[in-house]
């Protein structure tokens, strides 16, 4: 294990699951998996034993579910990032994670590259959500709404912000400079004071950026 190892919390209700994702993810020379759990308590209970940066959880489990779990995280053990892995890709379903301070949402049918990217975006301050999630959740985004405090041009740079997309693909996406795309990021997050990527997802989501 190398100093700055992702040290990671597997949670999940069925043993197979969690003895494959133990097994993949122990391949990562980044990934440390400190620990497993099968439902949300045993993970806040082990959690605050074993301090990982990262919780990766199953939304639905018995005796206190995925939802309910991250919403005692937030309020228990703030600085721990938490990533959901669902079948689910209900866009109410969806919603109602991340405004309980889920960090990513991923689908159970995406590659175990994709799934790697998400735990390291997400232990870097990022938001992450898989193709099938950000499908449900911004197909109908509308970058023309506005907001009293933004820009039309910084709504429609928080719009894509709010769909997981890196400054470069954003540049790209509305043919300006990476540079610009960073001074629009600062100036949306010095107007609405919001610091994290989970913050300004929420406010897109409460604005109806994102529909």
């Amino acid at each position: 294990m190398s100093p700055s190892s992702l040290r990671v919390l597997l949670v999940d209700d069925h043993t197979l699951v969690l003895d494959g994702l133990q097994a993949r993810l122990e391949l990562e020379g980044n990934i440390d998996i400190i620990g497993t759990a099968s439902n949300g308590l045993e993970a806040l209970e082990k959690a605050k034993i074993l301090n990982p940066d990262l919780v990766l959880m199953d939304v639905s489990m018995p005796v206190l579910n995925g939802l309910e779990a991250t919403k005692r995280f937030k309020a228990e053990q703030p600085e721990i990032k938490i990533l959901m892995l669902s079948m689910h890709h209900d866009k109410e379903y969806i919603m109602s994670l991340i405004q309980s301070g889920a960090n990513g949402y991923v689908l159970k049918d995406v590659s175990s590259e994709e799934l790697v990217q998400a735990m390291n975006t997400v232990h870097q301050g990022g938001t992450y959500f898989s193709s099938g999630a950000s499908d449900a959740l911004f197909a109908k985004a509308n970058p023309t709404v506005k907001c009293e405090e933004l820009t039309k041009r910084e709504i429609a740079v928080l719009t894509h912000l709010a769909t997981g997309l890196s400054n470069k693909e954003i540049a790209q996406a509305l043919d300006i400079s990476v540079r610009t795309v960073e001074t629009h990021r600062q100036n949306i997050k010095s107007k609405l004071d919001i610091q994290s990527s989970a913050g300004l997802v929420k406010y897109a989501i409460e604005h109806k950026l994102i529909e």
